[in-house]
């Protein structure tokens, strides 16, 4: 049998031959509310840039001082050679942040996922996963020993049954993204959470896309409900909020250091480079000092929820009980086949606003998606011109 016989993809044929490929799009200008790409202006509703931060001069500034001072990488991990005095600074602030002991940076949220659960996981465990967790906390379950379970997205019914399965000699983990990633709504943390002390478990929460987005002055998912000190680990990344690249687990003491001298993908990995952790580090202090930056956030995606549902477009709504009205930054249209999604794309990006494409296995099938997100420095403005196209493209392809 040819190895490569499976890399013709007839799908990935399809789309190119219609001229409506959605992928690789170059990208000339910074990441902000409007962007230069391939040469023509778009509105930018896809990235996960969600406080705007990667144009802040504070933040650039940061990550320039840092690369004349320490250069451009730090050759060797953090085990050995690779820590800097700036990557020992940005655990303990983030620690201190998020409400927990400590924590650990790792070179990017993907590799966090895969160290943090790889490390924690043994042979007997057991990790059981919401099945719309991220793509790297199932690659982390793999790499790990452990038997993996899966119950359906935000059904706690299906999680207790899950639960039930587990031996009793077993330790679990129960692995939750905080906010999901691509339908944008919530984790139902308390529930998770209780059903964890009644059946023994620990819980982590990926707040990847929680961090500067829920709680107190964007301290993440497990904050918003009140629950830092019931939640056993917290995952999260600098490529979102925090406009720069790694990752991090902010936990107890005792975790930190087992997974310090444990986990492979973060000992035999270079650390993150110093302008990438001082970037981070100055995305931190801007957030703490301008929590007014979270706010209005909320109101921009409640401003386009709003929008979109007064113009009659299908949206994805979170079904999640909340303590708090909440607007998550991530708002799916539902689009719901492969090739209308990619049609509606297309026409989207060449009336100048750029939106992602959510295709299964990351949507159930026939639930496909166009993932559209926000900034808190896009202008009611700019969103209303935005609104208007999406309008007019939708009706289009209806």
């Amino acid at each position: 049998m040819d190895l490569f016989a499976k890399m013709d993809i007839p799908l990935l044929e399809q789309v190119r031959e219609a001229n409506i490929y959605p992928y690789f799009h170059e990208l000339q200008s910074r990441q902000g509310p409007e962007v230069i790409m391939e040469g023509k202006r778009r509105i930018m509703l896809g990235s996960n840039n969600y406080l705007g931060l990667t144009t802040n001069e504070r933040v650039i500034e940061a990550g320039i001082k840092a690369l004349e001072k320490y250069g451009t990488g730090c050759s060797g991990s953090r085990f050995l050679n690779g820590t800097l005095d700036m990557h020992v600074q940005l655990e303990e602030e983030l620690a201190e942040f998020v409400g927990m002991e400590a924590a650990v940076t790792f070179s990017t949220g993907f590799q966090s996922n895969l160290g943090i659960i790889s490390a924690v996981v043994g042979r007997n465990d057991y990790v059981i996963c919401d099945r719309e967790n991220h793509a790297s906390i199932y690659d982390g379950c793999r790499l790990s020993y452990g038997k993996m379970l899966r119950y359906r997205h935000n059904d706690m019914q299906d999680l207790e049954r899950q639960l039930q399965k587990v031996p009793d000699t077993a330790g679990i983990l129960i692995v939750t993204d905080g906010v999901f990633s691509m339908g944008g709504d919530i984790a139902n943390l308390p529930e998770i959470v209780r059903l964890a002390k009644q059946y023994g478990a620990k819980v982590m929460v990926d707040d990847a896309h929680g961090l500067g987005v829920l709680g107190n002055g964007g301290r993440g998912t497990a904050d918003y409900f009140g629950l830092t000190d019931e939640v056993d680990i917290i995952m999260g990344t600098f490529s979102k909020s925090l406009a720069s690249l790694g990752g991090y687990m902010a936990t107890s003491k005792r975790v930190a250091d087992y997974v310090r001298h444990t986990s492979r993908p973060f000992i035999f990995s270079a650390s993150i480079p110093p302008a990438n952790c001082a970037s981070a580090l100055e995305a931190l202090h801007v957030l703490k000092e301008t929590p007014e930056l979270v706010t209005r956030l909320a109101d921009l995606s409640t401003y386009m929820r709003d929008g979109l549902t007064k113009r009659g477009i299908s949206i994805r709504e979170s079904q999640t009980p909340l303590p708090t009205p909440c607007a998550t930054p991530i708002i799916p249209i539902y689009t719901y086949e492969p090739m209308e999604t990619f049609h509606t794309a297309k026409r989207l990006y060449d009336e100048g606003v750029y939106v992602n494409n959510v295709l299964p296995p990351a949507t159930p099938e026939h639930e496909c998606l166009l993932r559209t997100s926000y900034m808190a420095t896009h202008t009611t403005a700019l969103l209303d011109e935005a609104l208007d196209i999406l309008e007019r493209v939708l009706a289009e392809n209806a």
